[in-house]
């Protein structure tokens, strides 16, 4: 299996037919071709980030993520009833995991964004760099009052240019035509506790 796990570019193919080239896949990686579990990497690994990203986990504890669910689908080759069903799997898998991770590193570990917020910005005027600190720190605490769906979302859209809603309705168990208003509600709840902040308003 390639050992390079960071999120390549999504194919650009289009989504015809993914679900039996994947189920393909799975029949020779059954059979022990190497090959075809390289295929699925390629082709599924960018959604598998997404998910573990969408779970406020930083890039180098996500890569160990999808890297566990890739390692759990070769454990479990013989295991998965419908190979059609395999993108949906590993979105799961990869989520569990992810959330238990997260949650394994909230106990241990405690966050501390006040201190990263407070670091100096190297740029040329301190006022400026003063005023980008408080208006970062009022977004990420509104953010924070979110409800965890769309924290989750937003983190999830935030991470391409264009989003593709079918890996985001695999990855999160979302419907297809609900993703864009949520977003929209999401976006819209962030606005307001913004405009309620005075940080974020402030000259």
């Amino acid at each position: 299996m390639s050992q390079d796990l960071q999120p390549s570019a999504a194919p650009v193919d289009g989504r015809a037919g993914r679900g039996a080239r994947l189920a393909a896949c799975l029949a020779r990686a059954r059979e022990g071709d190497t090959t075809a579990i390289e295929e699925m990497v390629r082709e599924l690994n960018p959604l598998l980030w997404h998910v573990a990203r969408s779970q406020g986990l930083d890039a180098p504890t996500a890569a160990d993520v999808v890297q566990t669910a890739w390692l759990e689908l070769v454990r479990r080759l013989d295991e998965i009833r419908v190979p059609e069903a395999l993108t949906g799997w590993l979105a799961t898998v990869t989520r569990h995991e992810a959330a238990r991770v997260h949650q394994r590193a909230r106990k241990v570990v405690p966050t501390d964004t006040t201190a990263l917020l407070d670091t100096p910005d190297p740029g040329p005027d301190v006022s400026d760099g003063l005023l980008a600190q408080e208006r970062a720190r009022s977004l990420w605490r509104c953010f924070g009052q979110l409800s965890e769906r769309c924290q989750q979302l937003l983190r999830v859209v935030a991470q391409v240019d264009r989003p593709d809603y079918t890996e985001i309705s695999e990855a999160m168990g979302m419907p297809h035509g609900s993703i864009g208003p949520t977003r929209g509600r999401c976006l819209t709840r962030l606005r307001e506790l913004l405009l309620l902040d005075p940080l974020w308003g402030a000259p």
